[in-house]
This record gives C-alpha cells, sequence and structure tokens, in this order.
C-alpha cells in the first residue's frame, strides 16, 4: 500500500462527518486501526471510511459497540472489505433486525389496547388482564413480550 493512499485524522473525520474524537475513540475500542508515519501521526486506510459508516449506522440501529466489533473483527483492518464480508455481515445483523421489526410491529398494533403490565388502567384490561392474571407470568408488558391473554373468570 502506497503512503499516499493512507488518510489523517481529518481526512477520516472530514469524509465520515465524525469528530476527530469521535474517531479516537472508535480507535480505542478497536473498531479501526491506525498506522503511524514517521512523524507520529496516524495514518488510516480508506476503508475505514466505509468501517466507520457502518459503525454509525449499526449504533443507530441500536447495535452495542461490542456487538459491531465482533463483526468488524472478522475483516483483517488493513483489509478493504470486499461484498462478501459486508455480505454475511449483513446476513448476521438481518436475523437480529428481523426480530425487532416484528417486536416494534407488534408493540405499534397492541400499545393502545391492554398489553399485561398490570396497570389495569383501560377498560379492555378488565377482558384480557382479570385480576392482573398476567402478573403471575412475570414482570413487564406480558402480552407484547409473547404470553397469551387469558379471557374469562
Amino acid at each position: 500500500m502506497k503512503a499516499t493512499d493512507r488518510l489523517s485524522i481529518g481526512q477520516l473525520a472530514e469524509r465520515t462527518g465524525l469528530a476527530v474524537s469521535a474517531i479516537r475513540y472508535y480507535e480505542e475500542q478497536g473498531l479501526v486501526s491506525a498506522f503511524r508515519n514517521a512523524g507520529g501521526h496516524r495514518r488510516f486506510v480508506r476503508s475505514d471510511i466505509r468501517r466507520l459508516s457502518f459503525v454509525l449506522i449499526a449504533q443507530q440501529f441500536g447495535f452495542t459497540i461490542a456487538q459491531i466489533r465482533q463483526q468488524l473483527d472478522s475483516i483483517p483492518n488493513a483489509k478493504n472489505p470486499g461484498k462478501d464480508d459486508w455480505a454475511r455481515i449483513s446476513s448476521e445483523f438481518r436475523a437480529e433486525l428481523d426480530a425487532r421489526i416484528e417486536t416494534l410491529t407488534l408493540l405499534r398494533e397492541k400499545l393502545d389496547g391492554c398489553i399485561g403490565c398490570g396497570c389495569l388502567s383501560l377498560e379492555k384490561c378488565a377482558l384480557y388482564n382479570p385480576d392482573d392474571r398476567a402478573g403471575a407470568k412475570g414482570a413487564g408488558p406480558r402480552y407484547l413480550l409473547g404470553d397469551k391473554p387469558e379471557t374469562g373468570p
């Protein structure tokens, strides 16, 4: 790799829209790795633009730094990730995203009704959760967590 193919931290910040301090943080977290030039300045490979863009997107979808790092660890830092690398990462995140979408859809459809939380504040609660029977199944909004309402006495 030619030295001219490497980016300064300022160039990487400009291209990704991240603050220099954020790039340093992601470097500390092991999500990108810098080389040091003769003057001791950080130099990044161009593929770090995509790595950091992926980090931003994954964080917006609620993935943790640890989850993101686990995926990126499978791609060597100096290697320019290829289509197969990103396809594998995408398929691994897809299952979790699908589960979140399913949960959010259920929440959207059921939030205005009895969710089995035990508040008993809606008229429907008396039908779907009489005497807070859902509470016997555990804490939280039991019906949104997948438990079925018990109707009747």
